[in-house]
């Protein structure tokens, strides 16, 4: 066996001569484990709410969303560069979409939205229909169109579906002149609202949906013209692959974005934010794991016997420092995998049982602190918390060694 891995663990588990040290290793144990704990289940439930978001954009979002590089439209008639995008095998489905700001009015409130027409196959595409809070997913129904409308957008008009009272939307004119009726410079059409969604706050203040022929006309474009389409890839399909293949059949004059560069600076915001407590709570973990200076410290001074032993049969410095080394990497390692223990009972218990509810819940899409477990979260906290063990070893078996112990020796 290794001699000073031998002695390290009889050092951790033996009884030392003081009870203050066994009370000080205890502590450091207990610090990096609970550090440690810490770290999983904040970076686990951070995850989560990851994931309850990026779930409730990927109600919204395509897989992959072609814009032009510049201009507000394109054209999709006669377009060779499309065709093949449109005909390409790996496509599940395609819509068409058209986006304008307008002004809406209904009874004697207004605000701004953003209006989207939309293909009749839309639902293929999105997960809108699942989110929806009041009323039904209905565009069209018969000869009448219909809008759904965003849960903020709602609010702010005090929406009721009661397909009495419909909504105005007001849109300037391309070729507007100057006339002394201001009215004369939009154009106006009505539509009732046949549902309200709700995915996230961001989205909901923001989209009234309306089919994509009643867009075009509010909006005096032709019915070959829109501002995206919107892709969805059939299940198994590499989305960066696809993408990379896409824009270059494209070329410069569109972009093709997908999931994540749609809300590029929202997601990292996320990263950024989980990466900022992490270190956070690393810097906690530092603080905890100068309890082991303190212990190693106590125990280098409380051995100067054994020391003298072991010199006296021949080991040398570097022997002896990699045995009380070996001992603060013991109580890091112990302390870290004790903690990734606890933290992962911790996070199955959240995940199943749902003790930790949120303050007004069942106002909320979720009524629990969300988890999930990633395996690589564990292995950057392990090898975090014993990297910081070894630099917190290494201080006290580096000089108090030298300076406390094998120097009253080698004067004796």
């Amino acid at each position: 066996m290794n001699f000073p891995f031998f002695i390290s663990k009889r050092y951790l588990i033996a009884k030392k001569s003081k009870n203050a040290i066994n009370i000080i290793s205890m502590i450091s144990i207990v610090g990096v484990t609970v550090g440690t704990a810490a770290l999983i289940v904040v970076l686990s439930v951070f995850n989560g709410f990851d994931g309850v978001i990026k779930s409730m954009y990927n109600s919204f979002d395509p897989d992959l969303k072609i814009t032009p590089a510049t201009g507000k439209v394109f054209n999709i008639l006669n377009n060779p560069q499309l065709d093949q995008i449109i005909k390409h095998p790996s496509i599940f489905d395609l819509a068409q979409t058209l986006e304008e700001n307008a002004l809406l009015k209904y009874d004697d409130q207004q605000c701004y939205a953003t209006i989207k027409g939309v293909s009749d196959n839309f639902s293929n595409i999105s997960g809108v229909d699942t989110m929806i809070i009041g009323g039904d997913f209905i565009l069209k129904n018969k000869n009448h169109n219909y809008a759904i409308v965003g849960q903020g957008v709602a609010i702010s008009l005090s929406l009721n579906l009661n397909f009495v009272n419909p909504i105005h939307i007001y849109v300037p004119k391309k070729d507007s002149k100057p006339s002394l009726n201001p009215e004369n410079a939009f154009n106006r059409k009505s539509i009732f609202a046949s549902g309200v969604f709700g995915i996230q706050q961001e989205i909901d203040v923001k989209y009234v949906i309306v089919p994509l022929e009643f867009a075009q006309n509010l909006f005096e474009y032709s019915a070959s013209d829109v501002s995206a389409l919107e892709i969805k890839v059939k299940q198994g399909v590499n989305i960066n692959k696809i993408q990379k293949e896409f824009q270059n059949i494209l070329g410069d004059n569109y972009k093709v974005k997908n999931r994540y560069q749609q809300h590029e600076m929202f997601y990292k915001i996320m990263k950024s934010e989980k990466w900022s407590i992490f270190l956070i709570l690393t810097f906690i973990l530092i603080i905890a794991s100068f309890n082991i200076i303190g212990s190693l410290t106590m125990l280098i001074i409380d051995k100067k016997e054994d020391i003298a032993t072991f010199r006296a049969l021949g080991a040398n410095l570097q022997t002896i420092r990699k045995i009380f080394l070996t001992e603060g990497w013991m109580i890091s390692i112990v302390g870290a995998l004790i903690g990734l223990i606890i933290g992962l009972i911790i996070c199955w218990a959240q995940i199943h049982f749902e003790f930790v509810r949120l303050k007004g819940a069942g106002s909320f899409i979720i009524d629990a602190y969300p988890v999930k477990m990633i395996w690589k979260d564990f292995i950057a906290v392990f090898f975090t918390v014993i990297t910081i063990g070894f630099v917190a070893a290494w201080y006290p078996v580096r000089y108090i060694t030298r300076r406390y112990v094998l120097s009253e020796i080698e004067g004796s």
